[in-house]
């Protein structure tokens, strides 16, 4: 590790997704001093390295998976202008009642893997993860590659998972699986070069570009999200009419074409992907219904970002991190603004990381009590993972299922560490 290494790490647990591009800064000058004491410590392990678990989703489906290569060809990519199209990769999650035989989708594929080992687990994430301690590729899901999609022809409402930056895709998969075993289809995006990796299915890796204006680089970055979250949902719009968007031609799950209900969209986002949350439904009227775990909406000098000025005429969620937190100007100016509907919530004993599969992979390793504090707070895990469940799909099944379930109305004994901020 370099000295530049806590330093980094104190940063992005104080100030969480401006750090994190502040930090991004930093990468590149330590990298040449990281990655040859990152090997030493791998050919000096004597442990082999662990398979991560992940907690089995609750709902009653099975989940299936699929990966899918689209290509927007009416664009150049904003961060690569010398490529003629935007290239990015999806990954789609939904119920299935035949998962028998499949193979289980892994966490990670091996050079993203081997990328988020060396570089995204500290760098971004800030985690003190000793390097070649976790077999992330060998880490595998609880979805089931390929598996036909249950009930063909049943219109299932869709969502879209935008991850925080310096976090890839993978990064909620304990949510989104979860979600699509309760009948959703899930959409997890990695936004390309400014993912901290993204493989391809020729094996290629596209990493993030160096940022040096942390706060030109999110405003160029959320913008580029609200046109690839379109794009994606007019690729959805294809596929559900039996079109294969997959550049690579790779076969869809047998019934996922037509069992789209691409009138009932909703998203939902950590950090960045919480702030990309908000700005995407303002910018896309498709989306229906909307959730920010921990997500900023203020720029980097506390100017009100435009969606916190005017506010969301369609129902959005905010849920946060226990303690102080840089969210509360713009989420306060975003609730007074908002003519629609709109909760707050807190989960007590939680940090900035407790939203993400950090909250149940940390726990695995060998962190100390310090450092896992630090890095996902104080609340049990399991508790943790199941409110977040619990108030998600709560939040979903009411406006995009018509359930009208109690628990968005106030306080539950059942989930005591979720508490509601007037």
């Amino acid at each position: 590790m370099t000295k530049a290494q806590p330093t980094k790490r104190r940063l992005q647990q104080q100030h969480g997704l401006r750090a994190v591009a502040v930090c991004a800064v930093l990468i590149i000058s330590s990298l040449i001093a990281v990655l040859p004491a990152q090997a030493a410590i791998r050919r000096g392990s004597a442990a082999p390295p662990a398979r991560m678990r992940l907690p089995v989703p609750t709902g009653s489906f099975q989940v299936g998976e699929v990966n899918l290569h689209l290509s927007d060809t009416s664009r150049h990519d904003p961060w690569q202008p010398g490529r003629d199209s935007r290239e990015l990769m999806v990954s789609v999650y939904y119920p299935t009642a035949r998962a028998a035989g499949r193979p289980a989708a892994p966490y990670m594929l091996p050079s993203a893997a081997a990328h988020f080992d060396s570089v995204t687990a500290n760098d971004y994430l800030g985690m003190g993860l000793p390097v070649g301690q976790t077999d992330w590729a060998a880490t595998v899901t609880h979805a089931s590659q390929g598996a036909p999609v249950a009930d063909a022809g049943r219109k299932r409402p869709v969502l879209i998972y935008s991850p925080g930056l310096g976090e890839p895709r993978t990064w909620g998969t304990t949510l989104v699986a979860d979600l699509a075993a309760r009948g959703y289809v899930v959409v997890t995006i990695d936004n390309t070069y400014e993912s901290p990796e993204v493989e391809f299915p020729d094996g290629s890796l596209a990493t993030m570009v160096t940022p040096t204006d942390p706060d030109a680089f999110i405003k160029k970055a959320l913008g580029i999200r609200n046109t690839d979250t379109s794009f994606v949902l007019d690729e959805l719009g294809s596929l559900n009419a039996g079109r294969n968007p997959d550049v690579d031609g790779r076969p869809l799950p047998c019934g996922l074409a037509g069992s789209l209900d691409l009138s009932k969209v909703g998203m939902f986002g950590h950090s960045m992907g919480g702030t990309a949350t908000a700005t995407a439904m303002d910018a896309d009227p498709r989306i229906t219904a909307g959730i920010n775990m921990d997500g900023n909406l203020t720029d980097f000098d506390g100017t009100l970002m435009p969606v916190a000025e005017h506010g969301l005429t369609r129902p959005f969620l905010l849920m946060g991190k226990d303690g102080p937190t840089d969210t509360g100007p713009g989420w306060t100016a975003f609730r007074a603004h908002t003519p629609g509907w709109s909760r707050q919530l807190r989960l007590r004993g939680s940090e900035h990381a407790s939203f993400t599969d950090a909250e149940v992979l940390l726990p695995q390793l060998d962190l100390s009590p310090a450092t896992r504090t630090q890095d996902i707070g104080t609340i049990d895990p399991t508790t943790a993972v199941r409110t977040n469940e619990a108030y998600v799909s709560a939040f979903f099944d009411h406006w995009l299922r018509g359930r009208h379930g109690q628990l968005l109305n106030g306080p539950s004994p059942r989930y005591p560490a979720m508490e509601f901020v007037d």
